[in-house]
């Protein structure tokens, strides 16, 4: 069973969602939260599996709440999922780089909201290929935060480099693949030890990356 907490501002909001999810036999609400500070005690108190994370909410944020919450190491099991009005918000790569596993839009459908949570319950990053590359290109000049150090690329072979510098430019594993005239099971391979070498909690965080390690080629977001 997946256990999901809904954090959101909107009642009416998380009303619409629990109906949602609580009518599937493979998930469950566990808890809610109305804004950050409530969603970071509600996931200590009940290590849901996934969090659906409003990004604008009043005192904590959502950028906050989740960088509390994956920096927890008794919830290293639980994922995030950014909810967001836009398609291309401008916080949503800091969401990534602060811990969340990717994003979706508020008004998505709900065969693929259901999809979403089960796929990042079972440990996949909610990132399109066709998104990543647009939230790249489109957030890739901006200033932000310093980033933290990150382990250096050159403990990874140079295929595996080349690899994690696809994944950054948004390609998917049969993407990958083609690229690089290899299996797609090959391609998987070199991405889940790219992963363990660098300790990211799963592709979305290969993504951040691949972007701050300098590794992505402006040409591949094209």
């Amino acid at each position: 069973m997946i256990s999901v907490l809904l954090a959101d501002d909107q009642a009416l909001v998380r009303a619409g969602f629990r109906a949602l999810l609580d009518a599937e036999d493979d998930i469950t609400v566990v808890a809610e939260a109305g804004d950050g500070l409530a969603a970071v005690r509600a996931a200590a108190a009940s290590r849901p599996d996934v969090v659906l994370m409003d990004i604008r909410m009043p005192g904590v944020d959502g950028l906050e709440a989740t960088r509390r919450i994956t920096t927890d190491p008794a919830l290293a099991a639980t994922r995030i999922v950014i909810l967001t009005t836009f398609e291309l918000d401008e916080y949503l790569f800091e969401a990534l780089r602060v811990g969340a596993s990717g994003f979706l839009v508020k008004d998505t459908e709900p065969v693929e909201l259901l999809r979403g949570v089960r796929a990042v319950a079972a440990g996949d990053a909610l990132l399109s290929p066709g998104v990543t590359r647009r939230l790249i290109a489109e957030f890739a000049s901006r200033d932000r935060r310093p980033a933290p150090p990150l382990p250096p690329p050159d403990q990874l072979t140079d295929r595996e480099r080349e690899v994690v510098a696809l994944v950054g430019a948004g390609l998917s594993n049969d993407e990958i693949a083609a690229r690089l005239v290899v299996s797609p099971a090959t391609a998987k391979t070199h991405v889940s030890r790219a992963m363990v070498k660098l300790s990211t909690r799963d592709r979305a965080q290969l993504v951040v990356y691949a972007y701050e390690a300098g590794l992505v080629r402006p040409s591949w977001t094209d």
